[in-house]
Protein backbone atom coordinates (compact mmCIF):
# COMPACT_ATOMS: atom_id res chain seq x y z
CA UNK A 1 0.00 0.00 0.00
CA UNK A 2 1.21 3.52 -0.63
CA UNK A 3 -0.22 4.92 2.54
CA UNK A 4 -1.00 4.00 5.47
CA UNK A 5 -2.02 5.82 8.91
CA UNK A 6 -0.54 5.19 11.69
CA UNK A 7 -2.26 7.34 15.07
CA UNK A 8 -5.53 6.80 14.23
CA UNK A 9 -7.99 3.86 13.68
CA UNK A 10 -11.43 5.94 12.98
CA UNK A 11 -11.88 5.94 9.33
CA UNK A 12 -12.94 9.17 7.46
CA UNK A 13 -15.48 9.10 4.69
CA UNK A 14 -13.03 9.34 1.28
CA UNK A 15 -11.20 5.87 3.73
CA UNK A 16 -14.49 4.57 3.73
CA UNK A 17 -15.25 4.66 0.23
CA UNK A 18 -11.73 2.96 -0.64
CA UNK A 19 -12.78 0.47 2.06
CA UNK A 20 -15.78 -0.17 -0.31
CA UNK A 21 -13.71 -0.62 -3.34
CA UNK A 22 -11.26 -2.98 -1.87
CA UNK A 23 -14.30 -5.40 -1.46
CA UNK A 24 -15.94 -4.75 -4.80
CA UNK A 25 -12.87 -5.79 -6.28
CA UNK A 26 -11.92 -9.00 -4.15
CA UNK A 27 -16.13 -9.90 -4.65
CA UNK A 28 -15.15 -9.64 -8.69
CA UNK A 29 -12.35 -11.54 -8.28
CA UNK A 30 -13.51 -14.30 -6.15
CA UNK A 31 -16.72 -14.35 -8.73
CA UNK A 32 -14.07 -14.60 -11.52
CA UNK A 33 -11.90 -17.25 -9.86
CA UNK A 34 -15.31 -19.47 -8.88
CA UNK A 35 -16.55 -19.28 -12.08
CA UNK A 36 -13.60 -20.78 -13.79
CA UNK A 37 -12.68 -23.03 -11.54
CA UNK A 38 -16.45 -24.44 -11.46
CA UNK A 39 -16.02 -24.81 -15.25
CA UNK A 40 -13.22 -26.13 -15.65
CA UNK A 41 -13.61 -28.54 -12.83
CA UNK A 42 -17.02 -30.08 -14.07
CA UNK A 43 -15.42 -30.40 -17.26
CA UNK A 44 -13.66 -34.22 -17.54
CA UNK A 45 -11.52 -33.45 -20.23
CA UNK A 46 -10.38 -30.03 -19.23
CA UNK A 47 -9.46 -31.42 -15.64
CA UNK A 48 -7.23 -34.63 -17.03
CA UNK A 49 -5.64 -32.01 -19.69
CA UNK A 50 -4.14 -30.47 -16.17
CA UNK A 51 -3.49 -33.40 -13.95
CA UNK A 52 -2.60 -36.05 -16.61
CA UNK A 53 1.08 -36.80 -18.53
CA UNK A 54 2.47 -33.67 -20.02
CA UNK A 55 -0.19 -31.67 -18.36
CA UNK A 56 1.30 -32.06 -14.78
CA UNK A 57 4.17 -29.87 -16.05
CA UNK A 58 1.57 -27.51 -17.63
CA UNK A 59 -0.25 -27.58 -13.97
CA UNK A 60 2.94 -26.55 -12.25
CA UNK A 61 3.68 -23.53 -14.65
CA UNK A 62 0.75 -22.17 -13.91
CA UNK A 63 1.29 -22.67 -10.06
CA UNK A 64 4.69 -20.46 -10.74
CA UNK A 65 3.34 -18.11 -12.97
CA UNK A 66 0.83 -17.22 -10.21
CA UNK A 67 3.46 -16.95 -7.90
CA UNK A 68 5.13 -14.59 -9.84
CA UNK A 69 2.39 -12.24 -10.83
CA UNK A 70 1.73 -12.27 -6.81
CA UNK A 71 4.70 -11.46 -5.90
CA UNK A 72 4.79 -8.66 -8.38
CA UNK A 73 1.49 -7.41 -8.71
CA UNK A 74 1.51 -4.89 -6.10
CA UNK A 75 4.78 -3.17 -7.50
CA UNK A 76 3.26 -3.71 -10.91
CA UNK A 77 -0.11 -1.89 -10.28
CA UNK A 78 1.78 1.14 -9.80
CA UNK A 79 3.21 0.99 -12.61
CA UNK A 80 0.13 0.66 -14.65
CA UNK A 81 -3.16 2.36 -15.81
CA UNK A 82 -6.03 1.53 -14.10
CA UNK A 83 -7.45 -0.64 -16.91
CA UNK A 84 -4.26 -2.73 -17.25
CA UNK A 85 -4.25 -2.73 -13.26
CA UNK A 86 -7.92 -4.14 -13.25
CA UNK A 87 -7.06 -6.68 -16.02
CA UNK A 88 -4.03 -8.10 -14.53
CA UNK A 89 -5.38 -8.91 -11.42
CA UNK A 90 -8.58 -10.24 -12.76
CA UNK A 91 -6.56 -12.13 -15.26
CA UNK A 92 -4.46 -13.78 -11.83
CA UNK A 93 -7.93 -14.81 -10.34
CA UNK A 94 -8.70 -16.77 -13.62
CA UNK A 95 -5.31 -18.23 -13.46
CA UNK A 96 -6.30 -19.12 -9.53
CA UNK A 97 -9.20 -20.52 -10.73
CA UNK A 98 -7.59 -22.89 -13.13
CA UNK A 99 -4.97 -23.82 -10.78
CA UNK A 100 -8.08 -24.45 -8.03
CA UNK A 101 -10.39 -26.27 -10.13
CA UNK A 102 -8.71 -29.22 -9.42
CA UNK A 103 -10.68 -29.97 -6.32
CA UNK A 104 -13.87 -30.68 -7.72
CA UNK A 105 -11.55 -33.59 -8.73
CA UNK A 106 -10.95 -34.15 -5.18
CA UNK A 107 -13.70 -33.30 -3.11
CA UNK A 108 -17.81 -33.50 -3.61
CA UNK A 109 -19.59 -30.39 -5.27
CA UNK A 110 -21.97 -29.96 -2.58
CA UNK A 111 -18.90 -30.08 0.32
CA UNK A 112 -17.44 -27.71 -1.67
CA UNK A 113 -19.97 -25.56 -2.12
CA UNK A 114 -20.80 -25.71 1.76
CA UNK A 115 -17.31 -25.18 2.97
CA UNK A 116 -16.89 -21.90 0.65
CA UNK A 117 -20.25 -20.36 2.68
CA UNK A 118 -18.34 -21.68 6.27
CA UNK A 119 -15.52 -19.91 5.26
CA UNK A 120 -17.66 -16.64 3.76
CA UNK A 121 -19.07 -16.69 7.32
CA UNK A 122 -15.66 -17.04 9.17
CA UNK A 123 -14.09 -14.16 7.05
CA UNK A 124 -17.18 -11.90 7.59
CA UNK A 125 -16.70 -11.80 11.17
CA UNK A 126 -12.96 -11.69 11.08
CA UNK A 127 -12.99 -8.91 9.05
CA UNK A 128 -15.12 -7.38 11.20
CA UNK A 129 -13.23 -7.72 13.87
CA UNK A 130 -10.67 -6.37 12.57
CA UNK A 131 -12.82 -3.27 11.51
CA UNK A 132 -13.98 -3.03 14.73
CA UNK A 133 -11.51 -3.63 17.33
CA UNK A 134 -9.68 -0.69 19.09
CA UNK A 135 -6.73 -3.22 19.49
CA UNK A 136 -3.99 -2.42 17.42
CA UNK A 137 -3.05 -5.26 15.29
CA UNK A 138 0.38 -3.93 13.83
CA UNK A 139 2.39 -5.50 16.27
CA UNK A 140 1.73 -8.86 15.03
CA UNK A 141 2.65 -8.68 10.99
CA UNK A 142 6.26 -9.17 11.50
CA UNK A 143 5.03 -12.50 13.54
CA UNK A 144 2.36 -13.65 10.85
CA UNK A 145 4.66 -13.49 8.22
CA UNK A 146 7.53 -15.28 9.54
CA UNK A 147 4.44 -17.87 10.60
CA UNK A 148 3.40 -17.84 6.92
CA UNK A 149 6.97 -18.75 6.08
CA UNK A 150 6.94 -21.32 8.37
CA UNK A 151 3.77 -22.84 6.92
CA UNK A 152 5.15 -22.52 3.51
CA UNK A 153 7.99 -24.96 3.79
CA UNK A 154 5.79 -27.15 5.98
CA UNK A 155 3.36 -27.75 3.25
CA UNK A 156 6.24 -28.17 0.55
CA UNK A 157 7.74 -30.43 3.09
CA UNK A 158 4.55 -32.72 3.48
CA UNK A 159 4.02 -33.06 -0.67
CA UNK A 160 7.72 -35.19 -0.73
CA UNK A 161 6.89 -36.67 3.24
CA UNK A 162 3.30 -37.47 2.73
CA UNK A 163 2.96 -37.64 6.52
CA UNK A 164 -0.50 -37.43 7.85
CA UNK A 165 0.12 -36.20 11.12
CA UNK A 166 1.91 -33.12 9.36
CA UNK A 167 -0.82 -32.44 6.72
CA UNK A 168 -3.18 -31.83 10.03
CA UNK A 169 -0.88 -29.78 11.64
CA UNK A 170 -0.44 -27.94 8.44
CA UNK A 171 -4.17 -27.57 7.96
CA UNK A 172 -4.92 -26.31 11.96
CA UNK A 173 -1.99 -23.52 11.53
CA UNK A 174 -3.01 -22.51 8.27
CA UNK A 175 -6.37 -21.49 9.48
CA UNK A 176 -5.27 -19.64 11.98
CA UNK A 177 -2.65 -18.05 10.39
CA UNK A 178 -5.44 -17.17 7.61
CA UNK A 179 -8.03 -16.45 10.16
CA UNK A 180 -5.15 -13.83 11.36
CA UNK A 181 -4.10 -12.39 8.35
CA UNK A 182 -7.36 -11.17 7.78
CA UNK A 183 -8.43 -9.61 10.86
CA UNK A 184 -4.76 -7.18 10.21
CA UNK A 185 -5.12 -6.86 6.81
CA UNK A 186 -9.07 -5.23 7.57
CA UNK A 187 -7.39 -3.26 10.16
CA UNK A 188 -4.77 -2.34 7.57
CA UNK A 189 -6.38 -1.46 5.25
CA UNK A 190 -9.09 0.55 7.37
CA UNK A 191 -6.34 2.91 8.24
CA UNK A 192 -5.41 3.34 4.41
CA UNK A 193 -4.63 7.48 3.77
CA UNK A 194 -5.82 8.91 -0.09
CA UNK A 195 -2.61 10.40 -1.25
CA UNK A 196 -3.76 10.51 -5.02
CA UNK A 197 -6.44 11.34 -7.57
CA UNK A 198 -9.09 8.62 -7.94
CA UNK A 199 -7.47 6.70 -10.24
CA UNK A 200 -4.69 6.00 -8.25
CA UNK A 201 -7.15 5.15 -5.17
CA UNK A 202 -8.46 3.06 -7.22
CA UNK A 203 -5.20 1.23 -8.38
CA UNK A 204 -4.33 1.25 -4.27
CA UNK A 205 -8.20 -0.78 -3.83
CA UNK A 206 -7.40 -3.16 -6.30
CA UNK A 207 -3.94 -4.15 -3.98
CA UNK A 208 -5.85 -4.22 -0.98
CA UNK A 209 -8.45 -6.33 -2.68
CA UNK A 210 -5.56 -8.46 -3.56
CA UNK A 211 -4.77 -8.81 0.09
CA UNK A 212 -8.03 -9.85 1.45
CA UNK A 213 -8.57 -12.19 -1.43
CA UNK A 214 -5.95 -14.43 -0.48
CA UNK A 215 -6.86 -14.30 2.61
CA UNK A 216 -9.81 -15.65 2.08
CA UNK A 217 -9.22 -17.91 -0.56
CA UNK A 218 -6.39 -19.41 1.52
CA UNK A 219 -8.92 -19.80 4.41
CA UNK A 220 -11.36 -21.64 2.29
CA UNK A 221 -8.43 -24.32 1.02
CA UNK A 222 -7.56 -24.99 4.25
CA UNK A 223 -11.15 -25.01 5.81
CA UNK A 224 -11.95 -27.70 2.78
CA UNK A 225 -9.19 -30.30 4.11
CA UNK A 226 -11.54 -30.22 7.33
CA UNK A 227 -15.12 -30.03 5.59
CA UNK A 228 -14.26 -31.31 2.12
CA UNK A 229 -16.18 -34.71 1.92
CA UNK A 230 -13.60 -36.95 -1.09
CA UNK A 231 -15.09 -38.74 -3.83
Amino acid sequence: MRALASETIVPNAEQRAYFREVFVWMAVALVVTGAVAAGVGHSQRALNALVTGSGGWVFIGLILIELVLVAGLAGLVQHMDLFEAALTFLGYAALNGVTISVIFAVFTTKSIFATFFVAAAMFAALALAGYTTSVDLTGIGGFLFMALFGQIVGVFVNILWLNETLYWVTTATGVLIFSAFTAYDVQRLKRYETGGGPEQVEKDAIVGALALYLDFVNLFLYLLRIFGRRK
